[in-house]
């Protein structure tokens, strides 16, 4: 991979990165804790809040776990191992790390 493409990835990458810290800043007023005061809010509401905040907790958990795909792939653009499938070593389509830089198998790896 070439110093260009590398950059344009990196820059992909960080982009992905921001835009999960902004998804981030949003979703916590979603997670915050639920009042259980039933003179303030009836049954059906609280059970509303509360599924509210766990469909929020799920997000977040989705985007951490995206976080921790997209600082990996970082880590390989540094070390030189970014677009190489793990597997066989073989390249990765470069339309493939567009969709998803995280990825670290070949299609055919991945699909065997």
């Amino acid at each position: 991979m070439n110093e260009a493409t590398t950059h344009r990835f990196r820059e992909v990458i960080l982009s992905r990165l921001e835009e999960l810290e902004a998804e981030d800043s949003l979703g916590r007023d979603g997670q915050s804790v639920v009042s259980l005061d039933q003179q303030a809010v009836g049954r059906l509401s609280r059970q509303d809040a509360l599924l509210s905040q766990s469909m929020a907790k799920a997000t977040q958990a989705r985007r951490d776990a995206k976080r921790r795909g997209l600082r990996a792939a970082i880590a390989r653009l540094e070390e030189g191992e970014f677009g190489y499938c793990e597997d066989c070593g073989e390249d990765i389509s470069p339309k493939r790390l567009e969709l998803d830089p995280t990825v670290t198998r070949c299609i055919s790896c991945a699909s065997g």
